[in-house]
């Protein structure tokens, strides 16, 4: 077991697990969820040979499940990574290590044969410290890992602009990434590459939409990702009912997605996160990106609260851009319905300081529900 918000104890485990001279890892944050974790994931007991590190899931609820992620899956992601980004480089950690975009940042940097530069991100993301730390870096083929909200961060101070626009790739993963915050980001000259994957493919998969080299992509019947191919974990320490993996030498993902004649995958959004309106499915991320390019919404999430009318009715949670007033209801209805299916405007609307999170980039849309579901003086029903 590695634990703790630094990376340092983890880095030299992590080597010798990756060599096969140590038994496998478990990267936990220190703290209240610390004993919780490693109790339900039974360290101490007897293991695969080959898993090197288990990497807790970012599930909300129930004990977590742990990726069992072996050193050949670790190393081909890592190897990837690399061949699609040009070649190996120095890493700058921003991301907690304990997570599986944290513990590949350090994959990526053993196989260099370098040292990542860290940031104490056990605070918080402290975008004043970005300067320093890419400049110490050095030269040479530069890279770091972030979520969004980090990037969005960042595009507000110039000097991190800055400093981010002088590695060769920022990585983006943790969930979907606002487009406004990429536009921001491509008119500053920083190069982002959107990630998706999740733990059990040992993070990152598909860069900007294309399979990295080992990955298989499916969509099975009723839209649904999977994933297979070199990267892939063996499988849950506590493998639910029933598992996602199954099927032999496939996963299958929570998500929503579709794939273009170019073979380029978009993610539509989560089968659970659907919502089920007047006997029709809306996602919330297309509503979300519909909603982002009204010039008074500076972030947003949407969700559904059950209606007796509809089975559930769309609901919107906004972040106000600075300078704005908040808009109304029914002008973000007829925003919405300018891209989308009237069916898909949101028939409620709250407005919101900043969006809750989980894990490392994730909207918590079960706080948002229950917020919702317990205010009532913010509500502008349709």
């Amino acid at each position: 077991m590695a634990q703790g918000s630094s990376a340092q104890p983890l880095i030299a485990s992590l080597k010798l697990v990756l060599n096969g001279q140590a038994s496998a890892l478990l990267p936990v944050p220190a703290g209240d969820e610390q004993q919780r974790t490693t109790s339900a994931l039974r360290v101490g007991e007897v293991i695969d040979d080959d898993v090197a590190v288990v990497v807790t899931t970012s599930g909300t609820t129930g004990a977590p499940k742990g990726a069992l992620l072996t050193a050949v899956a670790l190393t081909a992601s890592a190897t990837a990574t690399h061949d699609r980004l040009g070649g190996p480089g120095r890493w700058l950690l921003a991301l907690p290590p304990y997570h599986i975009a944290g513990v590949q940042v350090l994959v990526r940097s053993l196989l260099a044969d370098s040292v990542p530069v860290e940031l104490d991100v056990s605070s918080g993301f402290d975008v004043s410290q970005l300067p320093s730390a890419v400049d110490e870096l050095g030269s040479g083929r530069r890279y770091t890992s972030l979520v969004a909200t980090q990037l969005a961060k960042a595009l507000t101070d110039p000097a991190a602009t800055a400093a981010l626009a002088g590695l060769n790739a920022v990585l983006i993963g943790g969930g979907p990434a606002p487009r406004p915050v990429l536009h921001s980001a491509a008119r500053a000259g920083i190069r982002v590459v959107r990630t998706y994957g999740m733990s059990e493919t040992a993070g990152g998969c598909v860069y900007d939409g294309v399979p990295l080299d080992g990955v298989d992509v499916r969509i099975d019947d009723g839209g649904r990702i999977a994933i297979g191919g070199a990267t892939l974990a063996k499988g849950y320490r506590n493998p639910p009912d029933p598992d996602p993996f199954a099927e032999p030498g496939w996963f299958h993902t929570d998500d929503l997605g579709a794939v273009d004649d170019s073979g380029v995958l978009s993610v539509l959004g989560r089968v659970d996160d659907a919502i089920s309106t007047g006997g029709l499915t809306v996602l919330p991320q297309l509503v979300e990106a519909a909603l982002r390019t009204h010039p008074a919404v500076a972030d947003c999430a949407v969700f559904g609260l059950s209606d007796e009318r509809l089975g559930q009715r769309v609901v919107a949670a906004v972040v106000v851009a600075d300078g704005c007033a908040p808009p109304a209801l029914d002008t973000l209805r007829a925003h919405v319905a300018r891209t989308l299916a009237h069916t898909a405007a949101p028939r409620e609307l709250h407005i919101v300081d900043s969006l809750p999170m989980r894990g490392i980039g994730k909207v918590d849309r079960s706080a948002l529900i229950a917020r919702a579901q317990s205010v009532s003086d913010d509500i502008m029903p349709w």
